[in-house]
Parts: structure tokens; C-alpha cells; sequence
């Protein structure tokens, strides 16, 4: 259950937002879609692995700038 504690006189715009940021966190949405397709195992490793990679790419360019 995600609780959102709110002060007095906050605006519910703000609220709202701060329980959309919360609940992305969670991840719900992310693991409802992907169990709506089944991936097979080595797939799941081969973008994990790809993913690796760009991370990597990634630091190792902003260590040289």
C-alpha cells in the first residue's frame, strides 16, 4: 500500500504527483507488462547482456569528458 503523507494546506496537484512518482517506483506497471508476453530465458540474457554493454559505454564516455 503506498501511503502519501500530505501537510496541511499542500496543494492536491502536488499530492497527485508525488504518488505518481511513488507508485512508477514501484514498478508495478513495468512487471504487469512484462508478464503479458512470456520471454525466453535466453532472450532475457541477451538484452541484459546489451543493456550491460550501453551502461558501460556510457560511463566510460563520461569519464573522458
Amino acid at each position: 500500500m503506498i501511503i502519501i503523507p500530505i501537510k496541511e494546506g499542500e496543494n492536491i496537484e502536488r499530492a497527485l504527483k508525488k504518488f505518481k512518482r511513488k507508485f512508477e517506483k514501484t514498478g508495478v506497471v513495468r512487471e504487469l507488462r512484462a508478464r503479458q508476453a512470456y520471454k525466453k530465458p535466453s532472450v532475457r540474457k541477451k538484452e541484459a547482456l546489451e543493456h550491460a554493454v550501453y551502461v558501460q559505454k556510457l560511463q566510460v564516455d563520461s569519464d573522458k569528458a
